[in-house]
């Protein structure tokens, strides 16, 4: 969606602007490894076993493949295509929103040691950074892409700004 927007504007000669959450900012006691894709997450990941926790989203999981020796917990609200690929899964189908109390509930037992998601900003997925910053897990964030074309912002104040500003 967002290559579509680009190329319409690039092909119409029109500014773009991107309204987005605001990501994720780094808290005291966060264990954050900043990547900026699944391969250079898998590599995070290093060579000791692990139980990782992903819940980046249902694509790119075979990327995790070429880290076998790790124990994944895979949760995606439908069955993801690409879970196979991966030896040792646990898969849980689940719908959020899920609160601290959840993520703490699924986190400690399973003896989660990192966590690896995407920084999607806002509250609705923020309490797995909140659990992860309780029980001293590591997490691995994937950083939003840039769109280098597109102004981003985070406040619809400015956005009404930059569209009147650009009429």
């Amino acid at each position: 969606m967002s290559a579509n927007a680009v190329a319409a504007c690039a092909m119409t000669d029109r500014p773009l602007v991107v309204f987005t959450r605001p990501p994720w900012t780094l808290q005291e006691g966060d264990l954050w490894t900043m990547v900026a894709t699944m391969e250079e997450a898998v590599e995070a990941l290093g060579s000791r076993r692990r139980i990782v926790f992903l819940t980046q989203g249902r694509l790119q999981l075979c990327a995790f493949a070429r880290a076998p020796q790790h124990r994944y917990i895979v949760r995606a609200i439908d069955r993801p295509e690409e879970v196979d690929a991966l030896s040792d899964c646990k898969l849980i189908l689940a719908r959020g929103p899920f609160t601290l109390a959840d993520e703490l509930a699924l986190m400690r037992p399973k003896g989660v040691e990192t966590l690896v998601t995407k920084n999607s900003g806002g509250s609705a997925t923020y309490p797995k950074i909140e659990a992860a910053r309780i029980l001293g897990v590591s997490v691995i964030i994937i950083a939003r892409p840039n769109a280098p074309e597109a102004a981003t912002l985070h406040d619809l104040g400015a956005v009404m700004t930059w569209i009147a500003d650009h009429r």
